[in-house]
């Protein structure tokens, strides 16, 4: 495979590379006084078997069982003069495993560090030639030099596959949580400033060395090194003290959130290195391939030709009462309820009632969250409009629905009234208790919100005509504590051009992050309304701390709750936190969404005291 053919996949979809070899020859009982790279020719059947286990988890590339087949690594067992065989035997089984699947699956071929010899006359670059060329020739799809961690070696990596012009090549530096080598040298270092006279990488790959929440701000320091697609393969990472216990952080689940974010920041490749099993391969798999269908633009999308003109959308301010609050930079209040498990809706009804009655503007209704199944949260929304009168804002994700039922589904918020609608991409199944259930992801939030602008204009997905025109008020998702800011920043303002009018943000527990966001977005054409979770107890924030990627909660705010002894203590200060981080941040922001904990609305209503009605 040649360069412009590998790179040319990495940018037209993520690919998933496999995990480890050797830790799953290890847990298969096979003791470390082995040779594992010699189990290719003496034990062949448990090397297909761990590549079968990849391959099925959904790997689309599996890496040979090689990375220490070289002159010197293997002339410690007494087998420097099997480097060819047990090369070429290992891209055989990979490529055997490969052949079985129906789907496209690549072999990359294993280089890891070369160990020095001081017993041995042939250079470092013979060794290095002695093996890449016995995997060319067994016919891999490409070379992967992986935890490399010097500048030298990896130029005369670089150097060496100059001879191998048609083969593509990817460079994986393994560093700390710092972007720094065992040797200190930097990320930049190693992969800055690549001399023009070297052959460059295809892709440059981020493994082992650290693990997923460590290699997550490496990445974004490697992204802004570098153009080429970049592919990532964290190792399980090193216990956390937790109440005095030391846990190992890396469930399938947890690696999995840390792989979304992966891919959020860029990266085109995502596997796993030392202590990631199948099993975490299978998870990460199952939400990142159709996320990545996600990234798709709804102006690919549609290709019939427009024969009507569309029409002026109805005012903003005429198509809802939070419209009107929003055109007339009126004080927005929302709560968030979730939709019941069962078909019972008695009890949010009457929730939704009380919330009324003290002035909320409206009720905020998610759509499966955590992909749980819930009552339909279109048909909560009608339902607590008709028996309440309060507004809704009902969330609108891509997760189930191909593109003609989400279509569909918009002409039936118009039709029911439903006309607040905040659209997100929505997590991918197996996040929930339905891990088979297929994500649909025709598009992601910037491209649903594209569509309603459409359908607002009266026409649908295909040029047809809409009568009358659907008349929904338009909202976004915003995350101000995004790790890439930049990207955050690039694609709010590519939501606000695709028709967006107004946004919530993911829950606030660090004001600070978010004034310094809006700093940074500057002036904004669209309304921002700010969410605000009041902390349960302090067990609640060290789970959110510590389980869910991406949240941000000062140490601060922890030692205020560790310093109270009781549950209704910690639930006074949760409180009191909240609107603490209300008043910091009312004046910058159009209103508040609160979250109910545990569907306890009167913790919301205490936040919100003295923050209903017209609040300057």
């Amino acid at each position: 495979m040649t360069d412009d053919a590998l790179r040319d996949l990495l940018f037209q979809t993520v690919l998933i590379f496999d995990g480890p070899i050797g830790t799953e020859i290890y847990r298969r009982h096979v003791f470390l006084n082995r040779c594992y790279e010699e189990l290719n020719i003496s034990e062949p059947g448990l090397i297909e078997a761990i590549h079968r286990e990849y391959v099925t988890a959904g790997a689309d590339v599996l890496t040979t069982n090689t990375f220490g087949a070289n002159r010197n690594a293997l002339a410690k067992f007494g087998l420097s003069d099997r480097v060819v065989d047990l090369n070429r035997a290992g891209v055989a089984l990979a490529r055997k495993v490969a052949s079985e699947i129906a789907r496209p699956v690549l072999v990359a071929g294993s280089v890891g560090p070369i160990p020095s010899d001081p017993f041995s006359s042939i250079s470092v670059e013979e060794v290095l030639r002695e093996q890449v060329t016995s995997l060319v020739e067994a016919g891999v799809d490409f070379i992967l030099f992986e935890t490399q961690h010097s500048r030298d070696m990896i130029q005369t990596c670089a150097g060496l596959m100059a001879e191998f012009p048609d083969i593509a090549f990817i460079v994986s530096v393994a560093v700390s949580d710092e972007g720094e080598s065992i040797r200190g040298e930097t990320l930049e270092g190693l992969v800055g400033g690549w001399p023009s006279h070297l052959r460059s990488p295809t892709a440059w790959g981020l493994n082992c060395g650290a693990g997923p929440s460590g290699l997550l701000h490496v990445l974004e320091r490697l992204a802004g090194l570098t153009a080429l697609p970049v592919v990532i393969q964290p190792n399980a990472g090193v216990p956390k003290a937790v109440d005095y216990r030391m846990i190992y952080l890396c469930s399938p689940e947890y690696f999995t959130e840390y792989a979304k974010r992966y891919l959020a920041l860029g990266a085109r490749g995502i596997g796993g290195c030392c202590g990631i099993t199948p099993e975490h391969i299978r998870e990460m798999s199952r939400a990142i391939k159709p996320l990545a269908r996600a990234s798709r633009s709804i102006s690919e999308i549609i290709k019939a030709p427009q024969q009507l003109t569309p029409k002026e959308p109805v005012p903003l301010e005429k198509r809802s009462q939070l419209g009107y609050r929003l055109s007339h930079g009126k004080w927005v209040t929302s709560v968030e309820l979730l939709p019941p498990r069962g078909w019972d809706i008695a009890g949010i009804i009457e929730k939704s009632r009380q919330l009324a009655e003290a002035g909320v503007t409206a009720i905020n209704i998610p759509d499966g969250p955590r992909a749980s199944a819930r009552l339909s949260p279109l048909v909560t929304a009608a339902e607590i409009q008709r028996s309440v009168g309060i507004e809704t804002i009902l969330h609108f994700c891509c997760r189930d629905r191909n593109l003609i039922g989400m279509q569909a589904d918009l002409l039936g918020c118009a039709a029911l009234g439903v006309r607040n609608i905040l659209f997100v991409t929505g997590d991918p199944p197996k996040l929930g208790n339905y891990p088979f259930a297929t994500g649909v992801f025709d598009t992601d939030s910037i491209g649903m919100v594209a569509l309603q602008r459409r359908l607002n204009s009266g026409l649908d997905l295909g040029g047809q005509p809409v009568e009358p025109p659907t008349q929904a008020v338009i909202g976004v998702g915003l995350d101000p504590t995004a790790v890439d800011r930049k990207r955050e920043i690039d694609r709010f303002r590519r939501k606000i051009a695709a028709g967006a009018e107004f946004a919530i943000t993911q829950p606030v527990f660090d004001p600070d992050a978010l004034l310094e966001f809006l700093e940074q977005l500057g002036p904004c054409p669209i309304p921002i309304i700010a969410g605000v979770w009041p902390l349960a107890s302090l067990r609640n924030a060290l789970f959110l701390k510590n389980e869910v990627p991406g949240v941000v909660i000062p140490e601060a705010v922890l030692e205020r709750l560790a310093a109270q002894t009781s549950r209704e203590a910690q639930v006074a200060v949760g409180i009191e936190i909240a609107r603490e981080s209300i008043e910091r941040i009312r004046r910058h922001v159009a209103g508040i969404q609160v979250s109910a904990p545990f569907g306890k609305i009167e913790l919301a209503l205490k936040v919100l005291e003295g923050f209903l009605g017209e609040v300057p």
